[in-house]
Parts: structure tokens; sequence; C-alpha cells
């Protein structure tokens, strides 16, 4: 199969089941959302050695938020239901909290919720105060330019992380041309984000090293300065590859993230369209790259 000239390698990517929150920043302005936004996703490319995944979702008009402010959503991933409350809990309380004007609401309807807000009311020092509006509980914490606003609890579901696919160009002016705009198509998707610097991984990795003190290591069969000391993975016209990850709440809306991007992605310079697995065996949901651009997914 071959998109614009692109082989479609005949492949899967393996993803995982994983925790997902969306969550509403709001602040007095645009810049001001998307500060606190952006500090709380710092430090969260990876579960391996981050704790989390996170990552901006998209801006909010003021007609969309509950305080009539700029927002920005923010999307969260975790490998279980505690260690995304503890993520929440720390990366609010430090990042968005310490925000000028900021406030905080949870922006995922959902059965099971996770208490946020109604842990981080005591660093009010019993100052705090308690609010019910249209069946919601709000905190509101004194701090020292006024107060921080901030729901009592945040939705959780079920979500997927690590859908991926593999970029292999002749160089890296094409590929990394290439990896920009497929970035720029998939952040049109809701529900989705890509966690490593500006959506793109050039250290993929492999679930395996010589090193018994790592459990991860650099995905050396993609790796081209060592092509000839290891069992590669690229022809001679490959001298470049870059990766896209990306986490979504629905299995759907990774399949559609990854349709659009690799499509994008597949301009002059690039060779082929690979993905990582395991497989099969770990992850519990398989992205079929030929199905999913034939608009199924496998």
């Amino acid at each position: 199969m071959q998109v614009n000239g692109v082989e479609i390698e005949d492949t899967f990517a393996e993803a995982f089941r994983m925790v997902g929150s969306r969550i509403l920043i709001t602040a007095c302005s645009r810049q001001w959302a998307l500060q606190a936004a952006t500090t709380m996703t710092g430090f969260a490319t990876s579960v391996i050695g981050c704790g989390c995944e996170a990552g901006l979702e998209r801006e909010v008009e003021p007609e969309e938020t509950p305080d009539g402010r700029p927002g920005t959503s923010v999307l969260l991933f975790a490998m279980s239901k505690k260690s995304l409350a503890d993520q929440l809990i720390n990366r609010i309380g430090q990042c968005v909290m310490t925000s000028p004007t900021s406030a905080c609401y949870n922006f995922l309807e959902s059965s099971e919720t996770v208490l946020v807000g109604g842990k981080l009311r005591y660093f009010g020092d019993g100052y705090q105060i308690s609010k019910l509006l249209g069946g919601r509980r709000f905190w509101r914490i004194p701090v020292m330019e006024g107060e921080f606003l901030i729901e009592e609890s945040f939705g959780v579901q079920e979500a997927v992380g690590g859908g991926n696919f593999l970029i292999l160009g002749q160089d890296l002016e094409s590929i990394l041309r290439a990896t920009e705009r497929a970035v720029a198509e998939i952040g049109k998707v809701r529900g989705v984000i890509m966690p490593f610097p500006g959506g793109i991984v050039r250290s993929g990795s492999k679930v395996s090293s010589k090193y018994k003190f790592l459990r991860a290591s650099s995905n050396t069969p993609y790796c081209p300065t060592i092509r000839s000391l290891v069992d590669s993975q690229l022809s001679e016209a490959v001298n470049c590859v870059l990766e896209i990850v990306i986490d979504g709440l629905e299995e759907t809306e990774v399949g559609e993230a990854m349709r659009v991007g690799i499509r994008a992605a597949c301009l002059p310079g690039i060779v082929r369209i690979s993905a990582g697995n395991y497989g099969g065996a770990l992850g519990q949901y398989h992205f079929y790259l030929r199905d999913i651009l034939g608009g199924t997914l496998g």
C-alpha cells in the first residue's frame, strides 16, 4: 500500500490501556491560561520516567467556560486511577494554583471520579470555603492575590496510550517537514494529545536493554548511525527516523489521529511509514496502519 508514493508498511501500532482525565484551566487572559497549562504539563512525556503523560488538548473560548474567561483544556494519562489522582493533585497544586488568576474545573463527564480540590483545599489552612453549584462542589482557597477556585472532584475514564507511527525519511530536512505537518493535522483532532516535545520523538525506545537496571533503551533497529552493527530495519535510502506518539480518551479518536497524521506525513523525501509494536503480546489495542487508512480499526 502506498500514499503519495510513500510505502505504508503492513504492520500495527501496539497501544496500552491507561486512565485519563480532562481538566479545564481558566485565567484572566489567554496568555495566563496557557502558561498554567504549559507548566502543568511539563516533564510528562512518558510514564516510563515521568509518572504520567500530559499535554494541551486545545484552547477553550470564554463562551465554553464556567466563569466566562479564556481557558485551556489539558489531558493527563497514567497507568492507574490512584497514580492519576496523585499526578492531578501534585501538578494542579504546584503549577495551576500557583499561577496568577487561575481557576481549575473538571472537564470530563464520567461516572468515575477522583478527589482533587477536596484534598488541595487544606492549603487554605482552615479558611477555605465550599460552594455547591448545579450539583457540583467547588472550593475557594485563599491565596495572596485573591482566591483559587477549584472543583472538588475530577472525572476519570479508561483511555488509550501509546498509539504511534514511525516516519522514515531520506534526510532530516524532509522528515522534520513531514512530521511537523502531521503534528499540525493531529492537533485538530479532539480527545488526543501528543505528549513529547512539539509532538515529536527522536529517541524512540524498545522494552529491553543489555543493562539490567534499565527497562527501556534506544530503539536500535531504527538508528541509522549504527545500522551496520545491529539487526537494522532501515534500508540504505533511510537516513532519519522520527516518531509520533498519541494518547487519547477513546480508541476511535487515537485511530483518527493516526489516520490524518500518516496521510499528512506522506510528502516527498519520505520513504516509509511504520509503527512500533511488541508482537501484540503487551498492548491491549492494535492499530493496523492499512486498516486505519482504509477507515477501519483492526
